[in-house]
């Protein structure tokens, strides 16, 4: 056991020097065998790492939330990851592409939620639960070398998590469930889709995101923004360009790629 630990707690070092560094790795699961449980493991002593560097857990995001996506990579469930104070930009704020391997982003709705949840919840009790919503991005980034990766691999890398960004809070009562939205990069519409992507309506995913959280003995906290998913392809992230993703009836929500 002392030996899986430790095996682990070495991948998980390997996983936030990537991040941390911005280098690329080869994908731990063409050397070994890795499953769906071990990378969680990893995941979470590597998002142990930051918080003893001083970063604070501020919430969650979903993965996978398309079924479409669920089909592609073969798998019938979700992944989520952890998101920490260090990972948001600032709305209309500059990131370096340098920071990253293979960024890319993707439009989401946030969560912002004034009571926690966990277990197995309804719908009703989700939304009683979520204090505002909000248009969201999120930088994605997978530290493998090559873009290659098996599930296990994106796990053990927060399900590439990289950074988000949140756009003004609204009302918790608006009806989130089949919002038109588009991506655009530099004014041009790259990506364009709706809310129902995200599993048919976003509340499913933060019902998923309290059952699959509790699975690892946590839950949804107070203040805790849950991203609920892509809701369309990943778009690549290039120095110079000017994201910004526009939600009907929600707004917009914005940043821009430096060096």
């Amino acid at each position: 056991m002392n030996g899986i630990v430790t095996g682990l707690g070495e991948l998980a070092r390997i996983a936030d020097d990537a991040a941390r560094l911005a280098h690329a790795i080869p994908q731990f699961t063409d050397g070994m065998a890795l499953t769906v449980d071990d990378a969680y493991a990893v995941q979470a002593l590597s998002l142990a790492r930051r918080a003893a560097r001083g970063e604070r857990r501020v919430g969650m995001k979903m993965g996978l939330t398309s079924r479409a996506k669920m089909a592609q990579v073969g798998v019938d469930e979700m992944i989520w990851g952890r998101l920490t104070d260090a990972m948001q930009v600032e709305e209309g704020g500059t990131i370096r592409r340098s920071a990253y391997v293979h960024p890319r982003v993707e439009p989401e709705l946030a969560f912002l939620l004034k009571a926690p949840l966990a277990g197995r919840v309804t719908a009703a009790q989700a939304l009683a639960a979520v204090e505002a919503v909000a248009p969201a991005l999120e930088i994605i980034d997978s530290r493998y070398r090559d873009f290659k990766f098996a599930l296990p691999d994106v796990i053990a890398d927060n399900s590439s998590s990289s950074g988000f960004v949140v756009g003004q809070w609204r009302r918790p009562d608006l009806d989130v469930g089949n919002l038109g939205l588009a991506l655009l990069a530099d004014g041009q519409p790259v990506q364009v889709g709706s809310t129902a992507a995200i599993l048919g309506h976003p509340v499913r995913s933060l019902v998923a995101a309290a059952r699959l959280v509790a699975q690892w003995g946590e839950r949804l906290e107070a203040g805790w923004i849950v991203l609920a998913g892509g809701a369309t392809a990943a778009h690549p992230l290039a120095p110079g360009m000017a994201v910004r993703a526009d939600m009907q009836g929600l707004g917009s929500v914005s940043f821009q790629v430096g060096e």
